[in-house]
């Protein structure tokens, strides 16, 4: 009676094991690119990046999305998260940015941030969170 089992179990650990393997796998690569960048420029300009292979590499996309005048680079992450927020009714006054492993921390400060400098109704403009943010 073991002898009618033995190949359905077999071919049980088999398929176990490869979902395994191929589970490792995509966290592996999921992790690896894993590195963001935010951008502010004035008036509500902002550029965003985010799950790159390098800080460098997603400095540089985040500055290109930028369509603002004085874009810079404000916050960068490994497995983490950033946002950008600025007063709804005056994009071009008080604004402010945050950035902390998760995404509820990093959306609080730069709200914050952004009554903290004259903000009247500050809003979220953009926000991104890497592969484990």
């Amino acid at each position: 009676m073991r002898d009618i089992y033995a190949p359905a179990i077999r071919a049980f650990v088999v398929a176990g094991l490869f979902l395994a393997t191929v589970t490792l796998m995509f966290v592996a690569v999921n992790t690896a690119r894993a590195a963001g960048a935010l951008a502010v420029g004035s008036c509500g300009a902002f550029g965003e990046a985010f799950d790159f292979a390098s800080l460098d590499e997603a400095s540089r996309t985040a500055l290109a999305k930028c369509q603002g005048e004085r874009c810079r680079i404000v916050a960068t992450s490994r497995r983490g998260c950033a946002a950008f927020a600025v007063d709804f009714h005056d994009p071009c006054g008080a604004h402010g940015w945050g950035k902390g492993a998760r995404l509820g921390r990093s959306q609080n400060a730069a709200l914050e941030a952004c009554y903290k400098g004259g903000g009247k109704d500050c809003v979220i403009r953009t926000f991104y969170c890497d592969a484990k943010g």
